[in-house]
């Protein structure tokens, strides 16, 4: 099995940061895409950053500029460096992975537990 567990997320004021980890671990053999998403009371979960095996990054409009993503291939983490936070930022974020569990079983997609992000005003 795989799991993702996600780390950090809590109450921050309007303009201040928070940082977000997620970890994978159980039974991996190649991480493809990892990322970000998030999802507000009464809306759709959407993507807020993604980033390639390579190191190839992918930000929504609404965040670029503020947030980072970064990952680390050995320790199998994802970081998210939220700057700048506004209170529309408000949600909660989920970790997803693309993840092969063994040579030439295709991948699947993994999703974290999900972490409250609460920006005050």
């Amino acid at each position: 099995q795989v799991q993702l567990v996600e780390f950090g997320g809590g109450l921050v004021q309007s303009g201040g940061s928070l940082d977000l980890s997620c970890a994978a671990s159980g039974s991996i053999f190649y991480i493809y895409d990892m990322g970000w998403y998030r999802q507000a009371p009464g809306k759709e979960r959407e993507l807020v950053a993604s980033i390639t095996s390579g190191g190839s990054t992918d930000y929504s409009d609404s965040v670029k500029d503020r947030f980072t993503i970064s990952r680390d291939n050995i320790k199998k983490t994802v970081l998210l460096q939220m700057n700048s936070l506004k209170p529309e930022d408000t949600a909660v974020y989920y970790c997803r992975a693309e993840i092969a569990t063994g040579y030439g079983l295709g991948t699947g997609d993994y999703w974290g537990q999900g972490t409250q992000v609460t920006v005050s005003s």
